[in-house]
């Protein structure tokens, strides 16, 4: 039988390392709301206030939404959070994606200029701001070329509406079009210990554009957490219909687990701190949003910032494959 050490937790004093992205300064940990109202079961939207609070009071600053998440309703709860408190969050919200009615889940792609425009007036409202400061394209359009899509997003920008732009699960040739279109300040993509596929595509074009990546899922959607709940999920989550979950590659990834939680043993840190210590050692242009909904797990990701890990730890989890894509038939949030 396992056993996983009290989550290491920084000092609530201690300031958190920053880091830039354009024009903003964020700390290098923000937080990814998706999961307090949409994918993985029903969730107590008070939970997920305090959970905001929480990684405000700690310093966190960077709040990662989107506008499909739960058609709305995820912005909307991050808006009531921050009620009193806007000048403590760095928001980002997310456009481009059309959602199946009353679910919340993706269906297509909508990248069109109008359609842009007038999600971004529903974002406002939604998020109870005036400005969004980081406005990401959800997912390329395939139908729209990547210059309409951000040139309307740059005209937000003049408007005051934006701040900065970003785009999320980019390929570097889009990344380029759209950086020739408006600086893009960010690139937000699923980036974890068993999720590399931006290292041999994405990233050198980034740095070279001097573009912050903003990993999503360094914990790999909970898989990574080391609890015995995220690898069994629930009837509403959607991680059950993911390959990495399914019963012939459930048991290879939860022996990744053990090998991840051996090295966390070491440090007397949490298999979570350790993935999440894993994406940090990346680089300083990294900013990771691990998502959560439960107000104590804020303490233990940011733990993550005092785990060191060895040249040989990370030979080992370099090293370290999983079995399953990872997204199916729904797709990917």
């Amino acid at each position: 039988m396992t056993t996983t050490p009290t989550p290491r937790t920084q000092p609530s004093s201690t300031p958190l390392p920053t880091a830039r992205i354009g024009s903003l300064t964020v700390a290098r940990m923000g937080l990814g709301c998706m999961g307090m109202t949409l994918a993985y079961g029903r969730r107590d939207p008070a939970q997920g206030i305090a959970t905001i609070h929480r990684a405000l009071d700690r310093g966190i600053t960077l709040l990662d939404t989107a506008d499909m998440y739960a058609n709305g309703r995820n912005e909307k709860l991050v808006g009531s959070a921050i009620a009193g408190r806007r000048d403590e969050a760095v928001l980002a919200t997310k456009v481009g994606f059309l959602t199946v009615p009353g679910i919340g889940l993706p269906r297509s792609l909508n990248g069109r200029p109008e359609h842009i425009r007038a999600r971004a007036e529903r974002s406002l409202r939604n998020l109870g701001t005036d400005h969004i400061d980081l406005y990401y394209l959800h997912r390329v359009d395939p139908q729209v070329p990547v210059e309409e899509s951000v040139g309307a997003m740059a005209e937000l920008v003049e408007r005051g509406l934006v701040r900065e732009i970003g785009l999320s699960e980019a390929g570097a040739e889009d990344l380029r079009r759209a950086h020739a279109t408006h600086p893009i300040a960010a690139l937000e993509t699923e980036w974890s210990i068993l999720t590399r596929d931006i290292e041999s595509d994405a990233l050198p074009v980034a740095r070279e554009l001097g573009i912050t990546v903003v990993p999503y899922s360094p914990i790999s959607r909970g898989m990574l957490s080391g609890d015995a709940a995220a690898m069994t999920p629930g009837l509403l989550d959607f991680r059950r219909f993911l390959p990495r979950w399914a019963p012939k590659n459930r048991e290879h990834n939860a022996q990744i687990v053990e090998r991840i939680r051996a090295i966390a043993n070491a440090h007397g840190s949490t298999p979570a701190q350790v993935a999440i210590s894993w994406v940090l050692a990346r680089g300083e242009d990294v900013v990771p949003i691990p998502g959560t909904s439960k107000p104590h797990r804020i303490d233990e990701n940011l733990g993550a910032f005092d785990v060191e890990l060895t040249a040989e730890d990370l030979t080992v989890l370099d090293g370290l494959t999983a079995a399953g894509a990872r997204y199916g038939r729904t797709g990917g949030v």
